[in-house]
């Protein structure tokens, strides 16, 4: 089959979503008339692909369960000029479509995160927005101070981001790699604050709050590892060294004064956690230069495609 080839495609993954596709999708193309909806349907038990096909989306289905899983399968299959994501529950604002696009276009940027602004007391679960609150200052802290909202499931992509992003993740982390690609590769990104709602009655929310955070965390962590690692196993190693010279102190006096080793074992446990504290500096060196060797590919691959400046 074919893939299809728009100027813009909004991606819609969406699972158990029949209460609230059909008014996402109706959002959607007020917005954006000219734009080819699609909605990546995700084992749902209910009627979301029915009603989303009914509403006039192109509907597709993605087995493997996760939302990673469904943002692999539109990111490959869908061919675009423009990527806007959204998830498919209405409580994100589709009026702000053509802001985001137009911030895309006007600055060259590669992607814009829709910051979710509640207007609404009852918009955010408290547990949600103090997990984001605490995921997204990690990121900021570790990787670069680019983003306030770095779980938005609304954003809007370039080609070129869309089709040299190897993603890795299956569910929820899908957010946090993204943000990290793009502040690792240190690419154009922006974020504009867009009105968040309550979901509609009859809806529910598929997040967890305390297994998806530490699927999350996870996630962070992994890519801390990943893409600085020099950092990681250097710090490791200073704990062991410092662990080791802690150790040992006791025994230096009596060595000094007699040239004699009091207590071998102690002295066995300095030399040992000592030679792995520079087993993790030497492994974080060579890590570190691997990373370097991938970051370079994935920058070569994003370079091949033209910019959104340059799109026709």
């Amino acid at each position: 089959m074919m893939a299809d080839n728009d100027r813009i495609a909004v991606l819609l993954p969406a699972y158990n979503e029949a209460v609230a596709i059909e008014a996402v999708i109706a959002a959607f193309r007020a917005a954006l008339p000219d734009a080819r909806i699609y909605v990546y349907d995700n084992n749902s038990r209910d009627a979301t692909a029915r009603v989303a096909r009914e509403a006039g989306a192109v509907v597709r289905t993605e087995r493997r369960q996760g939302k990673g899983h469904v943002v692999r399968r539109m990111f490959a299959d869908i061919e675009a000029e423009i990527y806007i994501m959204c998830d498919a529950d209405d409580t994100y604002d589709a009026a702000a479509a053509p802001a985001l696009v137009a911030r895309l276009i006007e600055d060259n940027l590669d992607m814009v995160v829709g910051a979710r602004t509640a207007i609404s007391d009852t918009a955010y679960r408290p547990a949600h927005e103090f997990g984001n609150w605490l995921l997204t200052g990690l990121v900021r802290l570790i990787f670069g101070d680019e983003f306030r909202d770095m779980l938005s499931g609304y954003r809007v992509f370039s080609r070129r981001f869309v089709k040299s992003f190897p993603i890795m993740s299956g569910g929820f982390e899908i957010e946090t790699e993204l943000t990290i690609h793009a502040l690792e590769l240190e690419l154009p990104v922006a974020e504009v604050a867009t009105k968040f709602k309550e979901r509609p009655v009859g809806s529910a929310s598929k997040l967890n709050t305390i297994s998806d955070g530490v699927r999350i965390l996870w996630m962070i962590l992994a890519l801390l590892k990943q893409e600085r690692p020099l950092q990681v196993f250097a710090a490791v190693g200073g704990l062991l060294m410092i662990a080791a010279l802690l150790t040992a102190w006791p025994l230096l006096p009596e060595y000094l004064a007699t040239g004699l080793v009091p207590r071998l074992p102690t002295a066995l446990l300095a030399t040992g956690m000592m030679l792995l504290g520079w087993l993790c500096v030497m492994n974080g060196l060579i890590l570190d230069t691997v990373t370097r060797g991938r970051q370079e590919v994935k920058r070569l691959r994003y370079l091949e495609l033209p910019g959104i400046g340059s799109a026709p």
